[in-house]
């Protein structure tokens, strides 16, 4: 009787899609002129079980364009989103072609749904789409600033340079709190550790991306700020229990689901005190229970990616874990390769569609969210373009108005951790070493318009130990021969290196660049401590602004110091 029913269930839903659209001619497709409701149900009604499934899946390519079997995936399959990654975007030209020619597919296709587009622009250090984008000084610099209106202009010069390549969605803002400062993956992703704060700079800068027609996406839900864990190596555990979540971590998330942000990425993230080892992004009760019926969310839930540690190890295999995410309620599953057109993520999932009701009703509704919410973006005309315009990209990418902005955002951000010395002016006769990472040629090019000659000391950004010890001792042994050692600190490893100098009896200035936490005690022997929180163009040439006297820095850091 119980499977009866079900049956029943199911044959009315289809009913309702049938009856709904009936006043659609059979030959509408996603273009026509209807409401979107019901366009919706028609374009459902008539999509096979491989576009319904096809729908729903986000892939990305490894090289510089797409392959032929992306192309399969999207013009013989309707694959529904792509992923642009970062390592084939250093020529954004060829970016912005590469869109226009999956959409192309998609546009042949009979009921012509476009594609989703996807990247992770979040301003900072992530910055998947490289090329002629800017490099901008980040979530933790805007947190240091103080300002909402900084985090909504940021997004709105990111948004209009990704949406001129056809790139339509954006895996921002991180709104994760900066809960554990140990964390390596978050650091100064994070806006800062005020659960209120990062809700207010998270809201606006969902604004800026929408104003410049671009889909945010938060991330990553519930909360991946309080682990030091990575989830790309393996599933972090957060210990935390709901009450304290609650008023912490997903109170940012509480703040733009209440301002309508249209899409939320579920973290792999395990909360064992909650739901035992499961990853949220996999979990029926972390995404239909609780974000959608307790926090009341409406929009679009996507996995980050499912190719990661986080995801797979827990569930065995991609394709047990592609299935685990769509029953737990995610509307796109992403990967960041491309399936095999013969995998079993897709022929298992295929399978169960055909013999689980439940489960088919499941994918039928995640695909249903997914094209209307295709259909409310794409017919506004704010919305990114289908086909880049190739000729105008130059004009467009860097952002001419952005940069001046991220430089003054720059210069708002920086803070005088240990400022008393301020500004530095540069004896005659003074002697400079200059110590800072081979990865940061702005570094040392911004001193040099500042500061004239100097020697200089390099070393990598990635150090191991023994290598930082080797390094230690070399600026140990050179700092007699000068008057001033100024020194660029990124990571623990650099902060290693310039924690040697205590004992030189010489002037130390250090330029910190990413997150302050490690300078934040030990360096009281340092003269000036400068915190930029990137290593943006625009933040070397505000950390030497304020170094020489430009200005008199007031930014915040937005941790607590305690």
């Amino acid at each position: 009787m119980k499977k009866f029913l079900s049956f029943i269930g199911v044959s009315l839903a289809f009913f309702n899609f049938y009856s709904q659209s009936s006043s659609i001619p059979a030959n509408a497709d996603f273009w026509s002129d209807y409401p979107n409701e019901e366009l919706a149900d028609f374009l459902i009604s008539k999509m096979s079980d491989e576009e319904l499934l096809s729908q729903i899946f986000m892939f990305g390519w490894a090289g510089e364009e797409p392959s032929a079997l992306l192309n399969q995936w999207v013009g013989d399959r309707g694959l529904g989103s792509v992923k642009v990654f970062g390592w084939n975007t250093d020529n954004t030209e060829k970016v912005a072609k590469s869109v226009a020619s999956l959409q192309e597919l998609a546009q042949k296709r009979r009921l012509r749904i476009p594609l989703y587009v996807a990247t992770d622009q979040e301003g900072g250090w992530i910055r998947h789409v490289k090329g002629d984008t800017s490099e901008t000084p980040g979530n933790m610099a805007i947190g240091a600033s103080q300002y909402p209106v900084d985090s909504y202009y940021s997004a709105f010069y990111i948004s209009r340079e990704i949406k001129a390549l056809g790139i339509n969605m954006n895996f921002a803002p991180t709104i994760d709190l900066y809960t554990n400062h140990d964390s390596s993956v978050i650091g100064s992703r994070s806006f800062g550790e005020e659960p209120e704060f990062v809700g207010q700079l998270g809201s606006a800068f969902v604004a800026g991306s929408m104003a410049a027609g671009v889909i945010p996406t938060a991330k990553h839900f519930p909360g991946h700020g309080d682990t030091s864990a990575d989830s790309h190596g393996k599933l972090p555990e957060i210990f935390a229990d709901y009450s304290t979540l609650e008023e912490r971590e997903l109170v940012p998330f509480k703040y733009l689901i209440s301002q309508k942000v249209p899409a939320i990425m579920s973290g792999h993230l395990s909360f064992p005190r909650i739901t035992g080892g499961e990853p949220a992004s996999l979990s029926k009760t972390w995404l239909s229970e609780i974000l959608r019926e307790r926090l009341h969310y409406e929009g679009l839930i996507i996995t980050d990616d499912m190719m990661m540690n986080g995801a797979t190890l827990y569930a065995g295999s991609s394709s047990e874990a592609f299935r685990l995410a769509i029953e737990a309620g995610n509307d796109i599953i992403i990967s960041s390769r491309t399936a095999e057109l013969d995998e079993r993520l897709w022929t298992s999932n295929l399978s169960s569609m055909r013999t689980n009701k439940s489960f088919r009703e499941i994918v039928l509704k995640a695909a249903h969210r997914v094209v209307l919410s295709k259909l409310v973006y794409f017919k506004n005309p704010n919305a990114a373009p289908l086909y880049p315009e190739i000729s105008s990209l130059k004009d467009k990418i860097p952002d001419r108005d952005g940069q001046k902005f991220f430089l003054s955002q720059a210069c708002r951000s920086v803070t005088a951790y240990k400022g008393a010395n301020l500004p530095y002016r540069r004896k005659s006769d003074e002697k400079i070493l200059l110590a800072g990472q081979n990865q940061f040629p702005e570094f040392f090019a911004e001193a040099k318009k500042r500061l004239g000659d100097f020697a200089q000391f390099k070393f990598d950004y990635e150090l191991g130990p023994i290598q930082a010890d080797w390094m230690s001792n070399n600026i140990e042994a050179m700092a007699p021969g000068y008057d001033t050692i100024i020194i660029c600190v990124a990571n623990e490893r650099s902060a290693m290196i310039a924690k040697r100098l205590e004992r030189s009896g010489k002037r130390v200035i250090i330029l910190s660049v990413l997150t302050p936490v490690p300078l934040l005690s030990g360096f009281d022997f340092a003269d000036t401590i400068l915190f930029g929180y990137s290593y943006s163009p625009y933040t070397f040439a505000a950390l030497f602004a304020a170094l020489c006297g430009d200005f008199v820095p007031e930014g915040k850091v937005p941790l607590n110091l305690k």
